[in-house]
């Protein structure tokens, strides 16, 4: 049941009393029980969105930040003061030429505070203090390989070492023969904590979300592609990739959504969203069921303690509640 909605630029958020629902689980093998428990739901936290994108946790605020990409906003949730405005804009400020106009898309912290934002817009990783305490601006962290600039900058992850890796396709522009495309390629990239940009891989069409496995040893890559929509798996030793293999093929599984952002969990298990809603497996790639959120949905993101796994799910921000997991797989 809809309970009082309280209203933030056109947008709703959910009261957690009486807390609107959607979906269920899919599940494939009794693995997933160590995970989720068999009573668990998927909250509906808030709706009105046109792209919902990007969730990060920020431990400081007790709080989700997302993206619209659409409406080159951020929003912020939490159980206090539900939904609110974050960023406007988010991603696209004319720092970039760009016809689309659309705004941040993957978010990230990094370990001083700031928040990366993969910017469609601005076709460039930016940067912000968060939690916002003044209207600071955004800064450039990187905006182009060999003089040439981005297309538009998707998903990003942070290594220990403090080197950034992230993917490039052309989303935030008008598909591959956009005039304003300066690379003949998709990429993906690594930024290095001294300042230097490395293409690593250009034989995906559509790179999307990305993750490495818990000890850094394997970097997993999502293709975002109707004909060829998998989750892509590499050995990643200082900085450089090899042994590149299919981690899981879902071009089979046919139902809306594609291979796009994931979230590894401390035990290892890979949270990613894709077709039906977000796929869980194994670090080996065994697929043990899927939280069906029956729509298309782009990412999620664990909170600190891994109680609630957070999905950004089309038109919805989302929420379905986690098992302290013990089990050591």
């Amino acid at each position: 049941m809809r309970t009082v909605l309280l209203l933030f630029s056109s947008l709703f958020s959910l009261s957690c009393f009486a807390q609107q629902t959607i979906g269920s689980v899919e599940r494939l093998d009794d693995e997933i029980n160590f995970l989720i428990d068999k009573d668990a739901v998927i909250e509906i936290l808030a709706e009105g969105f046109s792209w919902s994108e990007g969730p990060v946790w920020v431990p400081e605020l007790k709080a989700v930040l997302f993206t619209d990409v659409p409406q080159n906003k951020a929003y912020r949730w939490d159980e206090t003061n539900g939904l609110q405005t974050y960023l406007d804009p988010s991603g696209y400020t004319g720092y970039a030429p760009n016809n689309k106009k659309s705004g941040g898309n993957g978010l990230i912290l990094d370990p001083d505070g700031n928040l990366l934002i993969a910017q469609h817009g601005d076709r460039r990783i930016a940067k912000i203090k968060a939690p916002l305490k003044l209207k600071s601006p955004f800064t450039t962290v990187v905006d182009s390989f060999d003089g040439n600039r981005f297309h538009s900058p998707n998903d990003l992850i942070l290594s220990k070492n403090g080197d950034l890796y992230f993917t490039d396709p052309p989303y935030g522009l008008d598909g591959d023969d956009d005039p304003l495309r300066e690379l003949d390629f998709n990429g993906v990239y690594r930024y290095s904590s001294e300042g230097k940009t490395s293409l690593l891989y250009t034989g995906l069409n559509r790179p999307n979300g990305l993750a490495f496995s818990k000890d850094e040893s394997i970097l997993y890559v999502a293709n975002s592609d109707p004909q060829r929509n998998l989750w892509m798996a590499f050995d990643l030793d200082n900085g450089r990739l090899s042994n590149e293999r299919v981690f899981f093929d879902a071009t089979h599984i046919k139902r809306p959504g594609l291979a796009d952002g994931m979230k590894v969990h401390s035990k290892g298990y890979v949270f990613a969203t894709g077709p039906g809603g977000v796929l869980i497996f194994t670090s080996e790639g065994k697929h043990l069921g899927t939280i069906l959120t029956e729509v298309r949905t782009a990412n999620c993101a664990f909170d600190a303690e891994e109680k609630y796994l957070y999905m950004t799910s089309h038109k919805y921000l989302t929420r379905i509640k986690l098992k302290l997991c013990n089990y050591m797989p």
